[in-house]
C-alpha cells in the first residue's frame, strides 16, 4: 500500500465472508470525443472472492488492482458490466466507500493524492443517481481511515474547491470517530 495509508485487506475479507458485495476501484483511460484527449478515470468493479483479491497485481502506487483483461465481464456499481456507462434497472449502487487520503481535518475534509479520481467518480455517480433515481437519489456513506499523524490540528484546514466531496466520517488509528452531523 502507499506509504501512510491503512490497509483495507481485513475489511475486504470480513465483507466478503459476511456475504457483502465488494467493489474495488479500477483506473483506466478514456478518450474525450470533444477534445480527442485521453484522461484517466475511476470506476468501481465487483470483486469475486478473497482469492481474487489476493491474486490482484499491484499498480504503480502499490494498490492491488484488476488488469484490463479482467474487466469486461465484471459487474460495475451501476448495474452494468465492465467500464460501460450503461445502467440497468434493479439493485445496484454502493452503500459505503472507504476513501483514501493523505491528510484530514476536523471538518471532515480530505486531501487526496492529487489526481481527483474519487471526487470525479462521486460526481459521475451522483449525476447517474439523479438521472436514474430522480425521486430518491442516494449517495454512499463516505468514510476515511486515517493514522493519527494524518489528522490536522483543530486550527488547520484542508483547502478545498467546489468539486471536492466532504466525507461523512473519519475513523482514526487510535479508535477515534468523527462523524458529520447532518
Amino acid at each position: 500500500m502507499p506509504s501512510g495509508e491503512l490497509s483495507t485487506r481485513t475489511i475486504v475479507q470480513h465483507a466478503l465472508t459476511s456475504g457483502k458485495q465488494v467493489f474495488i476501484p479500477y483506473i483506466h483511460d478514456i478518450e474525450s470525443s470533444a477534445t480527442q484527449k485521453k484522461t484517466s478515470i475511476m470506476d468501481m468493479l465487483a470483486l469475486g472472492s478473497m482469492d481474487e483479491f489476493e491474486s490482484l497485481e499491484r499498480d504503480k502506487w502499490g494498490i492491488p488492482s484488476l488488469q484490463p483483461t479482467q474487466v469486461a465481464n465484471k459487474p460495475n456499481c451501476l448495474g452494468g458490466h465492465g467500464v460501460s456507462t450503461a445502467t440497468t434497472k434493479g439493485p445496484h449502487g454502493l452503500d459505503l466507500i472507504v476513501m483514501p487520503g493523505m491528510a484530514f481535518d476536523q471538518k471532515l475534509r480530505r486531501l487526496g493524492h492529487g489526481k481527483g479520481y474519487y471526487d470525479h467518480f462521486l460526481t459521475r455517480y451522483w449525476e447517474k443517481e439523479q438521472n436514474n433515481n430522480a425521486a430518491t437519489p442516494k449517495m454512499p456513506f463516505l468514510v476515511a481511515l486515517c493514522l493519527q499523524e494524518q489528522m490536522l490540528a483543530a486550527t488547520e484546514e484542508i483547502p478545498v474547491t467546489d468539486h471536492d466531496w466532504p466525507i461523512d466520517a473519519i475513523i482514526t488509528g487510535e479508535g477515534r470517530l468523527l462523524v458529520h452531523q447532518r
